[in-house]
């Protein structure tokens, strides 16, 4: 699913790149790309991709990290000593914070369960709703990145454990369940996170597991 999301991004960064030059050609626009601190988008983009595709791999971060200082610096926003002050406790705490959240993250096991390949559901800079009416929910992977999806399953027939797998990046997801379901939820968030306004329920019910990564964006469960 990452990869997916990561060779989504990586295509639209060429393609972006790819029509600004044609513009410039043909004169439609007058875009520069050498802009202060041009460079450090080798660092922070490949960073950031990475990041989408591995999880929040310590030297991703910090490198990510570092090229916004610097770019922040080219910018003049932060002064050159300021930024190399800054680099070495930035760094610190970025090794602490990736212990503490594969600690958190690693200890919350994510249940993994088939999820039919057709059930994949993507919104990129728009929006997606997709329902189960009376129909048969077997598991769904959804994607949001810069867009919103709302999976409703309020009228689905869950008759067995189900997974969605959820990653938001720059964007939302609305879930709702209906009301004969146990939800559990494992997450991982940077900047974003998970809200489950589901009451718990007891006796022999389907649950539906959800995983949910969120970057800069929500998943909301109602």
């Amino acid at each position: 699913m990452r990869y997916r999301i990561s060779n989504v991004l990586w295509g639209l960064f060429w393609m972006s790149l790819g029509v600004i030059i044609a513009g410039n050609v043909f004169q439609w626009w007058d875009i520069s790309l050498f802009f202060p601190g041009w460079w450090t988008l080798f660092l922070i983009v490949p960073c950031s991709i990475s990041i989408i595709r591995n999880g929040f791999g310590g030297f991703s971060l910090i490198g990510l990290v570092v090229g916004i200082m610097l770019l922040l610096n080219s910018q003049g926003i932060f002064l050159a000593d300021t930024v190399r002050k800054l680099i070495v406790p930035v760094v610190l705490i970025i090794i602490g914070l990736n212990i503490l959240m594969r600690s958190a993250f690693n200890g919350s096991s994510k249940v993994k369960i088939p999820i039919p390949k057709e059930c994949s559901y993507a919104a990129t800079f728009s929006g997606n709703t997709v329902q189960f009416p009376n129909q048969r929910f077997e598991g769904a992977e959804l994607n949001s990145i810069f867009g919103g999806v709302r999976l409703d399953l309020r009228s689905a027939i869950i008759e067995e454990n189900v997974c969605i797998d959820a990653t938001s990046i720059f964007g939302g997801i609305d879930i709702f369940v209906p009301e004969n379901v146990r939800v559990k939820v494992s997450s991982s968030s940077f900047f974003g996170g998970v809200s489950n306004h589901r009451r718990r329920i007891s006796g022999e019910v389907p649950t539906i597991y959800i995983n949910a990564t969120c970057m800069f964006g929500g998943v909301d469960i109602r």
